[in-house]
């Protein structure tokens, strides 16, 4: 299969990904390991046909270390969550699968959405629908419909963080749209 050569600059992300988790899957960032990675990188990306991903040309390193934070407070406030639900309801716990309609319709933000969703215990993403942006996720403590649009609203609030990380230009500006009309009284 062939395919249009992608610039350096575009294909650096992809690279420095692939070393990180190269690293990450030896547990070891030695110097030595991350070039070893880093050439195994290159041809694994030379060699195999990879999606070009598309990306914004923006990362926001503020908000990414703001939502890192979030999220590990998330995660350890869900840990807490799904152990006293194992422990003091067990199998009468109602879980359901919520469809998440998601604003951005890019294939990287909808992934990354995706995963950290899944990462969040009690939650895990069952399926995704790319031609409506929607993912629909296995969620525990859902007893009405409260808890569903709680459910929602949280994913949504996890995309439009990483869509202020590194969402493109029109995505952001979209978000701005969105909050100043609810606080207008309006819902968007």
């Amino acid at each position: 299969m062939s395919r249009n050569p992608i610039a350096f600059g575009k294909e650096l992300p992809l690279l420095i990904w692939l070393v990180i988790v190269w690293g990450a899957l030896w547990r070891d960032f030695s110097p030595g390991n991350l070039l070893f990675g880093a050439v195994i990188a290159i041809v694994v990306a030379k060699l195999f046909y990879l999606p070009q991903v598309e990306l914004s040309g923006r990362f926001n390193v503020v908000r990414a270390g703001a939502f890192a934070v979030v999220f590990l407070a998330k995660v350890a406030a869900a840990s807490f969550l799904v152990l006293y639900l194992a422990i003091v309801k067990g199998p009468k716990v109602r879980s359901a699968v919520v469809a998440v309609p998601l604003r951005s319709h890019s294939d990287l933000m909808v992934t990354a959405t995706g995963h950290v969703i899944s990462l969040i215990p009690g939650s895990l993403v069952v399926d995704v629908d790319r031609s409506t942006s929607t993912l629909y996720l296995h969620a525990l403590s859902i007893y009405n419909e409260d808890d569903i649009a709680k459910i929602r609203r949280d994913v949504q609030n996890i995309e439009a963080s990483l869509i202020r990380i590194m969402g493109t230009r029109e995505e952001v500006e979209a978000l701005d749209v969105e909050r100043a009309a609810g606080m207008g009284g309006m819902k968007a």
